[in-house]
């Protein structure tokens, strides 16, 4: 259970008729916690409008303004923020279940003039830290413990310079030692060893915005150097962020069209971008939605026939519990690979999918790194969600073609989209949803 929060069992509403809704959705959640602590070591205030308002995003305010950064809220605007960096200082960061914050803030909190502790929800004290933990000890770093909770003593100052890791249980041991390698004396170079490091398009991400805040970066493709990434020490320049949709969040909406055979808009969807969201357009089309983007509108319509797929998730893992959920609905086998480090997300999600499709007669298998679903009629039962957002928007696609499911916590979306039931709800009216207004105070 998440700290102080009680769980909100749900009946998740089915329907026999076709979906059709536009959904305008909030801000990205992984540009949103980047900008803020690529923020919080500018040169001067930065703005960050469009942002996503969630438990997560909260955190990440909350640890910063912990050790010192400003960050101001429009009081008319709750997702305009201004971000005034100041020395950082001591401090107790609860990082909940936050990956972002867990894995982002400690190398922040190194360049602190004092000792920053970090704690978290029960669940978060398993989740996969030591490899981004040991990158700061071996680059200077001052750092008790290799989980939560843990201890950063800082000195005003780091290092930095060279360290080799395994990045392959996680994008973000990478992420987050670039976003405030700037800082460090000697910047840092990372080399990567082990298998290859999954959701790729979360590095890339991390580099295109450092780069935008007047940051320099060597990337494998810049150097010819495989695995390797390079961020220099210097100045970082306060800019005003725009933050783009978040394309993950849209996920459901759009697979409740898949799934009804009916029509989701979505608004302002980026033509290009380095989200990994985009890749729903892909995995839709290939189990046989029409898709297209039309004038800045992405647009979904059902098909009569929802089919399965074959297909590597590696660089696009957050997407396993929707496309879990969609193969499962379809008519013939999937075969999701590709996603083993998913064991080391807010759950196991591998095995928390199989288990919950078992659990409503489904014949999920868990494999090496991924996921055997055949398709069989599925009957009514509780869902769970593991404390895990999209575990349980998983359950909501699953109870649109099946009577009776119920979730056992759905307020666990609040993590990156609040009032996600009641935007559900909204969308099988037929109304239009503006999730961007699902925002917490």
């Amino acid at each position: 259970m998440r700290k102080d929060e009680e769980v909100n069992p749900w009946t998740a509403p089915s329907t026999s008729a076709p979906v059709r809704a536009t959904v305008t959705l909030p801000g990205s959640k992984s540009i949103t916690n980047r900008a803020l602590v690529i923020a919080a070591r500018a040169t001067g205030p930065s703005s960050v409008k469009g942002t996503l308002r969630s438990s997560d995003t909260d955190l990440m305010i909350e640890a910063l303004r912990e050790i010192g950064v400003g960050i101001g809220i429009d009081p008319d605007d709750p997702t305009s923020l201004t971000v005034i960096p100041a020395p950082l200082h001591s401090g107790s960061i609860d990082c909940g279940l936050a990956g972002t914050v867990m894995r982002f803030v400690p190398p922040l909190a190194a360049l602190a003039d004092g000792t920053v502790t970090f704690d978290g929800d029960e669940q978060a004290r398993t989740r996969p830290l030591d490899t981004i933990l040991g990158a700061l000890r071996a680059i200077g770093g001052d750092v008790e413990g290799n989980s939560l909770p843990l201890t950063v003593r800082g000195t005003g100052s780091l290092r930095g310079g060279s360290v080799e890791i395994d990045a392959s249980g996680s994008s973000q041991f990478v992420s987050g030692l670039m976003l405030s390698a700037a800082g460090f004396e000697q910047g840092i170079t990372i080399h990567h060893v082990g298998k290859p490091v999954p959701s790729m398009p979360h590095i890339d991400m991390t580099v295109e915005m450092l780069r935008f805040a007047g940051v320099r970066v060597d990337t494998p493709a810049d150097s010819g150097d495989a695995d390797t990434w390079r961020v220099y020490p210097g100045p970082v320049s306060a800019v005003d962020w725009v933050v783009e949709p978040d394309l993950s969040n849209a996920t459901p909406f759009l697979a409740a069209a898949a799934v009804t055979g009916g029509e989701v808009r979505v608004p302002n969807w980026p033509s290009t971008t380095t989200q990994p969201g985009d890749a729903i357009r892909e995995i839709l089309t290939a189990m046989g939605a029409d898709v297209r983007l039309d004038d800045g509108t992405l647009v979904v319509r059902g098909p009569n026939t929802l089919v399965g797929l074959d297909i590597d998730l590696h660089d696009v893992g957050e997407l396993t519990p929707t496309v879990a959920a969609l193969a499962a609905l379809a008519h013939g086998p999937s075969h999701l690979r590709g996603i083993a480090h998913l064991r080391g997300h807010e759950t196991d999600r591998l095995a928390a999918l199989t288990t919950e499709i078992g659990r409503l007669g489904g014949s999920a298998v868990e494999t090496d790194d991924g996921i055997d679903i055949t398709p069989v009629p599925l009957r009514a039962g509780v869902w769970r969600a593991y404390a895990d957002h999209r575990m349980a928007t998983a359950g909501a696609i699953l109870g649109l073609q099946v009577p009776g499911v119920e979730v056992d916590d759905i307020g666990t979306t609040a993590k990156t989209l609040p009032g996600f039931e009641l935007l559900w709800a909204e969308m099988l009216s037929g109304s239009s949803v503006h999730a961007a207004e699902g925002i917490s105070s």
